[in-house]
């Protein structure tokens, strides 16, 4: 029988990397002139990608569009000095990996299912020594399609090895929701994550604000649930 999976989305919902993110981003605008953007509310544009980040910095130091060209060249920099600079400050979320180690000790498997390409998150957890508790690592360019298409999600499961009648999804964001829903796959919205509304908002099955909340009494009564599980607050 496959075992139980708790999937993790990565960028505001297993790790902290805004902190990285956001350098990351401040260094290639430096060179167009540009910035630096300061972390005060812009860490909820974080969870859309580093090209809608870089877009968003530049409306917000009040110019146009950069223009394909010279947004391919500030991504090229970003990712650079981002891989350069890994893991930086990024640091896993308060309380996850105990949460991890507890579900797994009752048979539980993690994996890690983000939008962020494979390699960048593959090497990111294995910078903070935590890439071996996931039984698989799935980015964006691990299959042909990505979050929220339900098939990014699933896939996961399967390469995990993980039964997915007995699976839950965690992540912070509108997209891990939809993609979770769509795969009818129980889903716990983390609150501290990266979005520009109250994960409340999407409709997630639970939301927690402290991992210390994500233990195996939640697991089961999502498992009871099911898909019209009510939304609540841990």
């Amino acid at each position: 029988m496959k075992p139980p999976i708790i999937v993790f989305d990565l960028d505001g919902t297993l790790v902290d990397t805004a902190p990285d993110l956001l350098t990351s981003m401040n260094h290639a605008l430096s060179h167009v002139g540009l910035g630096p953007i300061a972390d005060d509310g812009f860490r909820k544009h974080v969870g859309f990608g580093a090209r809608i980040m870089l877009e968003r910095a530049y409306e917000e130091s009040g110019h146009a569009h950069p223009g394909k060209e010279t947004l391919d060249e500030l991504m090229r920099r970003f990712l650079a000095y981002y891989e350069d600079t890994m893991p930086g400050a990024s640091r896993p979320y308060d309380h996850v990996l105990e949460a991890i180690a507890a579900l797994e000790a009752e048979g539980y498997i993690a994996a890690v299912c983000t939008n962020k390409l494979e390699a960048y998150a593959t090497r990111l957890l294995k910078a903070l020594g935590i890439d071996g508790i996931f039984k698989a690592i799935c980015g964006q360019d691990t299959f042909p399609v990505r979050k929220p298409d339900p098939a990014h999600l699933t896939g996961t499961i399967d390469m995990a090895g993980g039964d997915p009648r007995r699976a839950i999804m965690v992540g912070d964001s509108e997209t891990d929701i939809l993609t979770a829903k769509s795969a009818s796959i129980p889903v716990v919205a983390v609150d501290f994550g990266y979005t520009d509304r109250h994960v409340s908002e999407f409709g997630p099955d639970a939301v927690i604000s402290d991992y210390r909340a994500l233990d195996l009494a939640l697991a089961r009564k999502l498992h009871r649930a099911g898909k019209s599980g009510p939304v609540f607050q841990r």
